[in-house]
């Protein structure tokens, strides 16, 4: 029988917070008056937009609420970065990611290597980290763009923005420096006026903090030269066309404000949980990695890796007792191609189809954790009776 739902898919989406949907309904109903007319009704919305504004940039080190630039969503975020950078800076043609990036970043540089531009995709070790080296070496006196994610959103490996911006900067100051930080933002501490401050566009979205679906913020500081990426309006001080999602920006600030009260303490409940999922299902299911488990690594984030076994087939049977996984990206889970950050780090072959990730949050609780605990194994187990290289009566792959 299905059980009450477990949701471990947070870095997939995030419930609405109960004071986050509170303070958005009065901008669905009556304070419905579009932010940029005249009359006084109208000054409402716009008001709550400015707080909303300053609240983000509250969580972001204090840093000018002019700075912030109110999206759709990362996605379109990670397009303005790149596409608004290389309209503002055409006589440099090169930019620098890592083959292990979110695809709103590299489906964007495989677009701008058709309109010119040079790409150096960095490859990662086995457990999803950059060489500082390579980093180092791909830099170049016609570099337009370094576009490096701050946390792995399939596997939660941290990379080290705080050093590579210092590095760019330090090599070239004319160098533009762009992190997604969609899987870190509410979670890790980002000051833009302290060990962030070589940064110069952070992308993150809305759904992945526990605000709704449909907004998202890139900061801009001063002085980068960025052109906008959606034209036709006056809208954030001419940076970015379109009426405004002032629901969502209200929902957006105030998801902010509750990030800056969460306390280390619950953070660190969350690693727990985690860790004990991990080390548990460790403990009891032969032939199982943890990728990444040697790097820097979100708390809330694993991403286990079943040897010879199918992942959609343990996510149907997940599914079957209540509980929600992923496989990897969201935004890539209708393929049925593996995983490409898993390529990257050579993970075998064995375990590459056999990926699954678990993404805690706020509102996790141990018993969750216990449940998937008791499940799991056993469903691993069942799929292995199914499996041509699965050794029944040694429970071992066959040699």
């Amino acid at each position: 029988m299905r059980s009450e739902t477990i949701y471990l898919d947070h870095n997939a989406t995030t419930p609405v917070a109960p004071e986050v949907y509170e303070a958005m309904v009065p901008y669905l109903t009556r304070e419905f008056f579009n932010p940029s007319s005249m009359y006084s009704e109208a000054q409402r919305p716009a008001h709550a937009m400015t707080k909303a504004r300053s609240q983000v940039a509250s969580l972001l080190g204090d840093i000018g609420a002019d700075q912030i630039v109110f999206t759709g969503c990362a996605t379109e975020s990670n397009n303005h970065a790149v596409f608004g950078c290389m309209r503002a800076n055409p006589k440099r043609r090169h930019v620098v990611t890592s083959a292990v990036e979110h695809p709103s970043v590299l489906e964007v540089c495989r677009a701008a290597e058709r309109e010119g531009c040079e790409v150096t995709y960095l490859p990662v070790n086995g457990q999803g980290m950059l060489d500082i080296r390579d980093f180092v070496r791909s830099l170049r006196p016609d570099t337009l763009l370094v576009t490096l994610m701050h946390a792995n959103n399939e596997t939660g490996v941290l990379f080290p923005i705080e050093e590579l911006s210092r590095i760019t900067k330090e090599t070239d100051p004319n160098i533009v420096f762009h992190t997604d930080a969609t899987q870190t933002m509410g979670k890790l501490p980002i000051d833009l006026l302290g060990a962030y401050a070589h940064v110069d566009l952070l992308s993150f979205s809305g759904h992945k903090m526990y605000a709704p679906k449909g907004v998202g913020v890139l900061y801009i500081k001063r002085g980068t030269r960025i052109r906008p990426f959606l034209v036709g309006g006056h809208q954030e001080n001419g940076r970015r066309a379109g009426t405004e999602n002032v629901a969502g920006i209200v929902a957006l600030g105030k998801a902010c404000e509750l990030a800056q009260a969460i306390s280390a303490e619950d953070a660190a409940r969350i690693h727990r949980l985690r860790d004990r999922l991990e080390n548990s299902l460790e403990e009891s299911i032969p032939c199982l990695q943890i990728n990444g488990k040697q790097a820097p690594r979100m708390g809330n984030t694993t991403n286990l890796s079943c040897h010879y076994i199918e992942g959609e087939a343990i996510l149907y049977q997940l599914s079957e007792q209540g509980i929600c996984a992923s496989s990897g990206s969201a935004c890539t889970s209708g393929s049925l191609d593996p995983s490409h950050v898993l390529k990257a780090m050579q993970i075998p072959f064995t375990a590459l189809h056999g990926s699954i990730r678990f993404s805690l949050g706020r509102y996790t609780t141990a018993e969750q954790i216990e449940r998937v605990i008791a499940v799991f194994p056993g469903i691993v187990a069942r799929l292995r009776r199914l499996s041509p290289y699965w050794n029944q009566e040694t429970n071992a792959p066959k040699e």
